[in-house]
This record gives structure tokens, C-alpha cells and sequence, in this order.
């Protein structure tokens, strides 16, 4: 009888960044042999009061350690660095990224007092080889932040290329321009699987070069000769922050740094040569009272209306550094991230108070996105021709669209597959499907706790945001076993002096609860229960509202 040959597979895991936006992380296996492609995190939502942060669960990793390889980064941004420190505290595996990726990311190791990480810098260009099946290219690519790169990972079964989040700029700040030729050079080699970002897709034509917020910021320099500049933007964005300092240098104009996150990253791209500044026209956020409006830039962090930022505090007049008046110009150079509309118009509406003027993306060429639209997305499906491909980086309805701009580019509807977090596609040069399901999903960071805040947390805490907490607390005398007292009282549900018949009525059924039951004899969680049940039945009839219900029973 012939043995049948088993073809060997790569598998292809989904941690994070697909079917959202946000806590990047795949991750590749073959035989023995596990690499990881970035590890981010997102930040919380409405849905998820008082969390910090929020990371893959590397559950299926962790049960898997043994065999990671390595982690490679694409680039320094949160969504793709975020989770790496604390991977790490797990499971402490080389890391490899650009020099300014690891510089933030040894930032963020320092900040939690990680120091035997064991990261390496590698270059554009260079090829790193992890384990025995893996081969791993760096190559340039333009977005947002500088040192980002795609990657092209050569594997026993064929080339896996991901683009990481990139654009096509023709005119970048550093005049290094994405490597289409190497990346049409692994086109022409062959590559078996493409994973390709999606965050633009719905965009037509292609992104705007970033000098093009130079020539709208050099356009603001002149009109506002005589007054101060309050520049916010992303931190990140090196790039944008070179073009404003080198105006302010033009135009003689000292620059001040405002922000922690926009002091620490300017400093760390300074230090190893990303950002170029003379140090002599840097002034101290504590110094800027005594240089002239006109002579002076503060670079600021604050561009998403963020409650605890720099420009948000300086708007509410709780910025004791920088008091805003008549004299000064406000310019806000990023889109608002979709969430974030309404407290970016609460900034910009405090500003406004103040006396000062406002410029912000719908008034002028501000911001341009560090992401691909639909030309230049085809322009990568035109230069690699995948046999098989998965989008990546976006929510379902952008990858359900890049599906079909892949099948618009000739690819076959069969050879496209989208994902959601916790799939395996199984991918050889004859195979190509959905496998098993692994263990996979969100983990919360709140304060010190990674993962030990759940979902029944999160309900109580959304119950007490949006409805209240009442306290009903009875006294039973020890010796008699009779009620001495109930105290009813609410925190954000009732206020007890307006309220006083509703309180006695709630009083009156916790009476009728207690007047059932032998109180020297009974079982005290049960007793909690049955008050629970019947003051939230007594408040919704009486309220339709739903409070956060706590009996306490003592014994006085």
C-alpha cells in the first residue's frame, strides 16, 4: 500500500488586527519554528470604563513559547508596539525593528522597569534569520513614523510579504522614498502570500505627500508673523515635526516641547539622529513666559482632545505653563480619529473662549494619513501578484472591500480569505484554509492588572456610570435578633433630600423582607439576595432605572 505524503504548511494565526482597527499581532508557524509579526495594543472605549489599555491575549503563544523565534516590528506605532512589554514579561524573546522602533520601545520597557529585553536594531535592506524556517527582509516603506518598513519572510513553503502600514510618497520629508524596486524585484521572484494593510481602501486615488502640511504650515508661519504658534500634533510623526522645526528656524522662532509623550519621543529621535534640532533654539515649557509671542512654537501634544493632554488642559485654563490669549494661534495638524470628534470641538470650542484663532483640518491642508489609499494599494497588488491573499489592518467592511480591489486586480475570489481574531489558515503552495480556531482575544489593562479585569467588572462598573449605586444598610441587634435600623442611600441615582418618600418606600420593602425571616437563624447571603431582588423590583416600578443594589447586613 503507498504511503500518503502529508504536504508541509505554514500556518498563519490572527492575534489582533483584523476585523479592527487597533492591537496589531499575527503570528507565523512552521514545524517548530514561531516568529511574530508586531505586537500592539488599542485603547479603550466607552464599553470599557476605567481600563488603561488593551492587548492581544497571547494565550495560544504562551502554551507554545518553546518555539518562538523572535517578534519583527514594522514601525514605533502604539497599535504595533503597545503589548510588546508586556510579552515580555512572558515570554522574553529577541525583538527586531529599526533604530527608532526600539528606541520607543525601549522607552515603554524602561517606563516598566524591563531590562534584559534583547533587542536589535536592524536597517532597511538587511535579513535577519529566525529558527530554521524562517528568513525575515526588511524593506522601506513611507507612513506616519519614520523607520517603518514591509517585510518580506522567506518560509520552507514560499514568501509571506507584509506591507505593515505604509503609503506611496513620491516627495518624503527624508527623501527616502518606499523601495518599489526591491519590492517589484520579490514581485517577479514569486510570492505565495500577501497581507496587506486596509485602513484606507475606502479612500480613492492615492494619499498626499506630507509636504504638503509644510506648504500649509509655511502659509501659517507668514500669516501669523507677530503672533505665538501652538502646534499639536501626533508625537510620532517625526517627520512633521522636522518640517515645523525647521520653519520656526526660518523664521527665527524658538521652539518649546509640551506633552510628556511629545518631549519623550523628541528626545529619543533626537538621540539617535531621527530628528535634527539645534539645541540652542529649543527653550524650556517652564521658560516660555519670558520669550516674545512672536518669537516663539510650542509643539504640543493634544491633537485627539485627550482629557489629561497639554492642549486640552491649556484650553480648560488648568495649564499653569502656558495661559492661552488674544495673541495666540492654535493649529491642530491630525484628523480626529473616528470616536474622538467631540472632544477634539470641545478643545477647539475652549480655545475659542480664550480669545485666540483656531486652524484645524476642515480649514486648511493640515494633516495628510501615513496610510494607502486604493491606487496605491493596487499599485502593490500590481508589483507583488500574491497566489493567495488576506487583508489585514482594518475593520470587516475594510477588509470585505480590499477583497475586492484584490478581485478587481484579477486575483481569484478563492484565493482571498478574511479573517477575524483566533484563525489559522493553513497555506501552501496547494492549500489554502481556514484550520482550527486557536485561543485568542482581548486582555484589559487596568493599573498594575494585565487581564484580571472581565467582563462582569466592566458591567458593574458601566451599571454605576450610567446608573447609580444605592446602599441599604441594616442593623440587627445581636442579643434579640431584631431589626435596631435601615439607612437607605444612593450615590448618583436619588438625591435622599429630594427623594424622601421613595426612600421611606424603599424602606418599607426591605422591612417586609426582613419581617419573613428568622434574623439569629438565617443564612445572611441568602437574606442579601432576597432584599437585592426586591428593592430592584420596587426602584424599576417606581423608576424604570436600575441601580447598582448593595444590602448590608450588620450586627450592632
Amino acid at each position: 500500500m503507498q504511503k500518503k505524503i502529508v504536504e508541509p504548511v505554514l500556518k498563519v494565526i490572527f492575534l489582533g488586527g483584523v476585523g479592527e482597527i487597533g492591537k496589531n499581532m499575527t503570528a507565523l508557524e512552521f514545524g517548530e519554528d514561531i516568529i511574530i509579526i508586531d505586537c500592539g495594543s488599542t485603547f479603550p472605549t466607552a464599553d470599557t470604563p476605567g481600563v488603561d489599555l488593551i492587548i492581544p491575549d497571547p494565550a495560544y503563544l504562551m502554551l507554545n513559547k518553546d518555539k518562538i523565534r523572535g517578534i519583527v516590528v514594522t514601525h514605533g506605532h502604539e497599535d504595533h508596539i503597545g503589548a510588546i512589554p508586556y510579552f515580555l514579561k512572558e515570554c522574553n524573546v529577541p525583538v527586531f525593528g529599526t533604530r527608532l522602533t526600539l528606541t520607543l520601545i525601549e522607552n515603554k520597557l524602561r517606563e516598566m522597569r524591563i531590562d534584559n529585553a534583547k533587542l536589535n536594531v536592524v536597517q532597511a535592506g538587511n535579513t535577519v534569520s529566525l529558527g530554521r524556517a524562517f528568513k525575515v527582509e526588511f524593506i522601506k516603506v513611507s507612513h506616519s513614523i519614520a523607520g517603518s518598513c514591509a517585510l518580506s519572510i522567506s518560509t520552507p513553503v514560499g514568501v509571506v510579504f507584509h506591507t505593515g502600514d505604509f503609503k506611496v510618497d513620491f516627495t518624503p520629508i527624508d527623501g527616502n522614498m518606499i523601495d518599489l524596486q526591491r519590492i517589484a524585484e520579490i514581485g517577479k521572484q514569486g510570492v505565495l502570500l500577501l497581507l496587506c494593510e486596509s485602513t484606507n481602501v475606502e479612500r480613492p486615488g492615492s494619499s498626499m505627500s506630507e509636504a504638503t502640511v509644510g506648504r500649509s504650515m509655511r502659509a501659517i508661519f507668514n500669516e501669523n508673523k507677530d503672533r505665538r504658534l501652538i502646534i499639536a500634533t501626533f508625537a510620532s510623526n517625526i517627520h512633521r515635526l522636522q518640517q515645523i522645526i525647521d520653519l520656526a528656524a526660518e523664521f527665527k522662532r524658538k521652539v518649546a516641547f509640551s506633552g510628556r509623550s511629545m518631549i519623550n519621543v523628541a528626545e529619543s529621535a533626537a538621540k539617535i539622529g531621527e530628528l535634527h534640532l539645534d539645541r540652542e533654539q529649543i527653550v524650556d515649557i517652564e521658560k516660555v513666559k519670558n520669550v516674545d509671542d512672536k518669537d516663539l512654537v510650542i509643539l504640543t501634544t493634544g491633537s485627539q482632545g485627550e482629557p489629561m493632554s497639554a492642549l486640552t488642559r491649556m484650553a480648560s485654563d488648568e495649564f499653569s505653563k502656558v495661559k492661552l490669549g488674544y495673541n495666540d494661534t492654535v493649529i491642530l495638524s491630525a484628523h480626529p480619529i473616528p470616536g474622538n470628534e467631540r472632544m477634539v470641538y470641545t478643545v477647539i470650542n475652549n480655545v475659542y473662549r480664550h480669545g485666540a484663532r483656531v486652524i484645524y483640518e476642515s480649514l486648511a491642508e493640515l494633516h495628510v494619513s501615513g496610510h494607502a489609499c486604493r491606487d496605491e494599494l493596487s499599485l502593490i497588488h500590481a508589483l507583488l501578484k500574491p497566489q493567495y491573499f488576506i487583508p489585514v489592518h482594518g475593520e470587516h467592511r475594510h477588509l470585505q472591500k480590499h477583497a475586492e480591489l484584490a478581485v478587481a486586480m484579477g486575483e481569484m475570489p478563492s484565493h482571498i480569505i478574511i479573517t477575524d481574531i483566533g484563525d489559522c489558515v493553513y497555506v501552501s503552495p496547494r492549500k489554502f484554509m481556514i484550520g482550527e480556531q486557536v485561543a485568542a482575544g482581548s486582555l484589559l489593562i487596568d493599573g498594575l492588572g494585565v487581564g484580571d479585569t472581565d467582563s462582569s467588572v466592566l458591567r458593574d462598573r458601566k451599571i454605576l456610570a450610567e446608573e447609580g449605586l444605592l446602599l441599604a444598610v441594616i442593623c440587627i441587634d445581636e442579643l434579640s435578633g431584631t431589626v435596631s435600623a435601615v439607612d437607605i442611600t444612593s450615590r448618583g441615582f436619588a438625591y435622599d433630600k429630594d427623594n424622601g418618600d421613595f426612600f421611606e418606600g424603599c424602606r418599607g420593602d426591605v422591612m417586609r423582607v426582613l419581617s419573613d425571616y428568622d434574623l439569629r437563624e438565617c443564612d445572611r447571603n441568602v437574606l442579601n439576595n432576597t432584599i437585592r431582588k426586591e428593592l430592584k423590583n420596587y426602584i424599576f416600578k417606581k423608576t424604570r432605572r436600575s441601580p447598582m443594589i448593595l444590602p448590608l447586613v450588620i450586627d450592632c
